[in-house]
């Protein structure tokens, strides 16, 4: 119960952040309309069995739409959005002012601590490589779609 709670609403972490930012716009809106219509109080007792049918197809078509997330699209307009001349592709830094959030050392150290970086904190140039390329994978595997590239 809490820690439901302090994940979705009171505690958000920096990569729930950076998908939210990235994800938040494109997908928030289909994910609810989606789960709106399979929720209905007025067809759940009126078709008992059907209600169950349902949601398992719901969710399966919420996956493709999830994988439509594309990320270089979906950046590429946060860094015209910001204004800025910004390396995304490169750089964790420049992604993350891309999608409006702090990039600071400090929170680049709480994303490393989330996205499992074990090296040296104090070695920046290694830590952001790797928070770059760590990134993008936890992207992929939450339903963006990534060009190989940005994985390697």
């Amino acid at each position: 119960m809490c820690s439901i709670a302090s994940k979705g609403m009171l505690r958000m972490g920096i990569f729930d952040k950076i998908k939210h930012a990235i994800f938040g716009e494109a997908q928030a809106a289909p994910v609810t309309q989606a789960a709106a219509p399979k929720i209905e109080p007025a067809q759940a007792p009126v078709s008992p069995s059907a209600a169950p049918s349902p949601a398992p197809s719901s969710a399966p078509a919420a996956t493709p739409s999830a994988a439509a997330v594309d990320i270089v699209s979906a950046l590429d307009a946060a860094v015209k959005k910001s204004g800025q001349k910004l390396d995304w592709r490169r750089s964790i830094v420049d992604l993350m002012k891309a999608v409006g959030m702090d990039a600071s050392l400090a929170e680049r150290k709480e994303l490393a601590t989330e996205l499992g970086y074990t090296g040296d904190t104090h070695d920046t140039a290694t830590m952001n490589m790797f928070l770059h390329k760590a990134l993008m994978k936890r992207l992929s595997e939450n339903g963006g779609k990534v060009p190989a590239d940005l994985l390697d």
